[in-house]
């Protein structure tokens, strides 16, 4: 009797097919068009471990790496221009302010 294979044939140890056109990194990747320019969405799940937080430029809040949340960038952006949004706030984008109402204390990241 032979040993069981533990990964199915044609998977590569990062568990990719060889067809496999997904980015290697993230989670589902689509286009999408907002005030007349194409974006990049990608949605991102949450990682366990302390990371990086973001700041949501739909709420102004903090988003923290354990949390999923969507990551947008303008299809000929760079990745300066990549936004980390709640996913909330991305589906509202177009009913949000585009003026932040920040106190004057208020740190600008």
């Amino acid at each position: 009797m032979s040993p069981r294979r533990n990964r199915p044939k044609g998977v590569d140890p990062n568990g990719r097919g060889a067809d496999d056109d997904r980015p290697r990194y993230g989670g589902h990747q689509y286009s999408e068009s907002w005030q007349g320019e194409e974006y990049s969405v990608r949605q991102v799940a949450g990682s366990g471990g302390p990371g990086k937080t973001y700041r949501c430029p739909g709420c102004d809040q903090e988003i923290r790496s354990s949390v999923p949340h969507v990551v947008a960038w303008p299809e000929h952006g760079g990745v300066d221009d990549r936004r980390h949004w709640h996913k909330a706030c991305w589906n509202a984008r177009d009913r949000r302010t585009s003026r932040v109402q920040r106190s004057r204390n208020a740190p600008r990241f």
